[in-house]
């Protein structure tokens, strides 16, 4: 089967706008260039807008297996091709959890009998991600996993996390490792600051998360072992991954859209839809997340997609659950705030959401339009504006801190392997 995409607007090497037509084949990249005759070929011209490679994320809870009621392998799927990403990796916080080879055969056959998109398994680290015992890692490596993490849950244990990261070398995967220091955080369910002591709730410090990620940092240093930080909230966190990078540890690190489109005043009305896990901060830590984006300091944005009944959080403040629905959102507000913001352009956002994700997960023919590549490509129109109405989502999670927020940047079309996998009604 062949499709022929006409006039495309992409980027060449230096970043320069072209307009080109793009010829696929099964599932590949076939040509690029300026006009493209194909007779046989299925066509569709997208009338010079952007088509960028497919958008990678490599922070995205599935749910599926036990928790389906939440979210599952076919609607988060449909979520994501609406998102614009065509690849996604599955946190191993399922039920059961996926530490050992059977669940991940599990995860990867599911995965080609229902869902949209590509998707990766990360392998726990620990034992039922308990961060008592390692899993088995090896055994994991070898049906597929292309990391290992806890999710969103963190070893508190120096000497086991140190293990994890030599461990870990044999394989050359990367440990993402989520950085909370417990004891710091407490019960804590929201920043610690001045809004937190307004509204007389337990905040959880920047502390909590600086000291975690300065532990593993220097655990990385010592082990000379790949060490990714994820879902970087704080302002002293990028300061010491650019110090460490600096250094020329092999340390790589990525942030979520609400780290740097809102801030702790979000939850100021105790609203439980803006609760999530790490807490949003102040004005001052989401500058520096911009920051960090723009010079390089955080190599990847990702959804953070973590989806929750209604009814766990539309309870009082301290007693809901943490979560937010974000894949189908994540990149519109990413190119609303950094590229229409003027903090970065178009071609090195690709990079935070497409290239570097491919490259860290070591994901071969993905994050990139050249021939040969896989043909994981987006459409998106940068020209109308759209209203974020969380009642439109595909997720099973059907809510968003940003409902009636005015975005630019809409996903108008997705082919994932060479078929196209979503377009908007016209």
């Amino acid at each position: 089967m062949k499709l022929l995409i006409k006039n495309c607007r992409l980027f060449d090497k230096e970043g320069e706008e072209i307009i080109n037509d793009i010829l696929i084949q099964d599932n590949v990249i076939l040509e690029i260039s300026e006009k493209i005759d194909e007779p046989d070929a299925d066509m569709i011209d997208v009338k010079r807008r952007y088509v960028l490679p497919g958008l990678i994320d490599m922070h995205c809870n599935i749910c599926e297996p036990g928790y389906d009621y939440k979210e599952d392998i076919l609607s988060v799927s449909k979520s994501a091709v609406k998102g614009g990403f065509t690849s996604i990796c599955c946190l191993p916080g399922t039920s059961p959890v996926i530490d050992n080879k059977t669940v991940v055969d599990y995860i990867l056959r599911r995965s080609n009998e229902t869902s949209m998109v590509n998707i990766f398994p990360y392998g726990s680290m620990t034992k039922g991600c308990k961060g008592e015992e390692i899993a088995e890692i090896g055994d994991m490596y070898k049906a597929g996993i292309v990391a290992v993490s806890d999710g969103d849950r963190c070893v508190q244990d120096a000497g086991l996390m140190r293990s994890i990261l030599m461990y870990s070398k044999m394989f050359g995967i990367p440990v993402i490792s989520f950085c909370e220091d417990i004891s710091l955080s407490g019960n804590g369910v929201m920043n610690q600051g001045g809004a937190s002591t307004m509204m007389g709730l337990c905040g959880i410090p920047r502390e909590a998360e600086e000291v975690m990620a300065a532990r593993n940092i220097l655990l990385s240093k010592y082990t000379d072992a790949r060490l990714h930080i994820p879902l970087v909230s704080t302002k002293g966190t990028v300061e010491l991954i650019r110090v460490a990078k600096s250094a020329g540890l092999r340390i790589s690190c990525d942030t979520a859209p609400r780290y740097f489109t809102l801030t702790e005043d979000a939850v100021l009305s105790f609203n439980t839809l803006a609760k999530t896990r790490p807490p949003l901060r102040t004005q001052e830590d989401a500058d520096a997340i911009i920051e960090g984006l723009a010079d390089g300091t955080i190599d990847a944005i990702v959804s953070g997609h973590t989806p929750e009944t209604f009814e766990s959080k539309n309870v009082e403040f301290d007693r809901a659950s943490y979560g937010i629905s974000t894949v189908e959102t994540a990149f519109t507000l990413s190119y609303t705030a950094l590229v229409k913001g003027g903090f970065m352009t178009m071609p090195k956002l690709v990079k935070c959401m497409a290239e570097a994700p491919s490259s860290l997960l070591g994901l071969k023919n993905k994050g990139d339009i050249k021939p040969g590549a896989d043909a994981d490509l987006i459409v998106v129109n940068v020209n109308d504006g759209y209203v974020i109405n969380a009642a439109d989502f595909e997720s099973k999670a059907k809510y968003s801190p940003y409902e009636g927020r005015t975005v630019t940047a809409n996903v108008i079309l997705t082919i994932v392997g060479g078929v196209v996998a979503f377009l908007e009604e016209s």
